[in-house]
This record gives C-alpha cells, structure tokens and sequence, in this order.
C-alpha cells in the first residue's frame, strides 16, 4: 500500500496543494496533526485538503481539538484519538495532542505523559502509530538540542513495535527519523512523505 503522509500543515495553502496533487498516486494520506495555528482556521485549512479523495485518517495536534476536528473534516475522513481503525486490512492507531504538556497556554490541546499512557494501553497491536508528538529521545530535537518528546509514547512503541510510527509537532526536527526496536519512527512536517507498507 502506498501511503502519503504529513504532519503540521498550519493553514499552507502551499503545501495544502502539493499534497493534494501527489495524494491522486496514495491508496491513503494520513494527517498528524495541527492543520491550523492556534485554535484559528480549522475549516479553512480541511477546506484546503478537500480535494483529497483517497481513504484519509487524522489525529488532532496541539493546535485542534478532536471533537473540533472531527466537525470540521468531510465526511470521508477519519479522526483518531486514542482509538484506531483499519484501511484495506492495515491496522491503524492514534493519538493526537502535545505530549506531555507544552508551554503554550490555553490554547494548546495538550497530553500529560499518564493521560497519553492510559489511552495508549488500549493499543495492543497496530502496523502503523498515528501521533502528533515524537516519542523521547527520537526526532524530538528542538533548535537548542533539546529532547522534548513523549516517554509514554516511548513506551508504547517499543511495548507495540508497529513496522511505522510518525509524527509531527517539534517543528526543527522535521524530516528526521530513528529507531525503536524494529519500528521506524518519522517526523514528517506538511510535505510529501511516501511510505510503502505491505499489506
């Protein structure tokens, strides 16, 4: 299966067409998160990825909530958190939301690290792990060096060992990628990703 994958698109109209035009090649995009900045421009931004017509599975980031955006997707798209679905016979599971709490304020949809570990228990098996934030310690790196991904997610990785986990969320690490266990984890950012996932 042939799998088009971002994170992070904050409103780009740019970037919104780019993955449109490369999704009519995808038997399924999925969207990691944070489609809009701060609260602001949801429906603008699905408005943008209208045009994606294949099967397309989300998670909320830190800058939507999931009942915000499970109002303002179309019909056809799937919004997890905490939960999980199956396209074509591959298992999928997401968790949407900064984690653990980020500094943001108010607005910001946030995870503590034994609010994300509860609902990621229910997890028991998945080929791919849906999330906003990068687990700790991979592709979590922020322009300072500092590492400010998930233990939880950590955790849950390795316990799952999905073939793929991506995310988006910590903005300087976008496009770089590790290891846990077997699974690859990705950091994806709003730009064409490809992924082939055998199924």
């Amino acid at each position: 299966m042939k799998v088009l994958a971002f994170s992070d698109l904050h409103g780009s109209s740019k970037h919104a067409a780019a993955l449109v035009a490369a999704s009519a090649d995808a038997d399924l995009v999925i969207g990691a998160g944070d489609f809009c900045n701060m609260r602001q421009g949801l429906d603008e931004a699905m408005t943008l990825l209208s045009g994606i017509s294949v099967p397309f599975v989300t998670v909320p980031g830190n800058a939507e909530n999931f009942d915000e955006l499970r109002a303002a997707a179309p019909a056809h798209v799937e919004v997890l958190h905490g939960t999980g679905t199956t396209v074509n016979n591959l298992r999928l599971f997401g968790l949407g939301y900064g984690v653990p709490t980020t500094p943001f304020g108010a607005w910001s949809c946030d995870l503590t690290e034994d609010q994300a570990e509860a609902q990621l228990k229910v997890c028991e098996s998945t080929d791919i792990l849906i999330l906003h934030s990068p687990p700790k310690g991979v592709a979590d790196l922020t322009s300072t060096g500092q590492s400010v991904g998930s233990l939880a997610i950590h955790s849950a990785i390795e316990r799952i060992q999905p073939g793929l986990a991506i995310c988006g969320h910590i903005h300087d690490s976008w496009g770089t990628h590790g290891q846990i266990g077997d699974t690859n984890v990705h950091n994806l950012g709003p730009f064409i990703n490809w992924f082939e996932v055998d199924k």
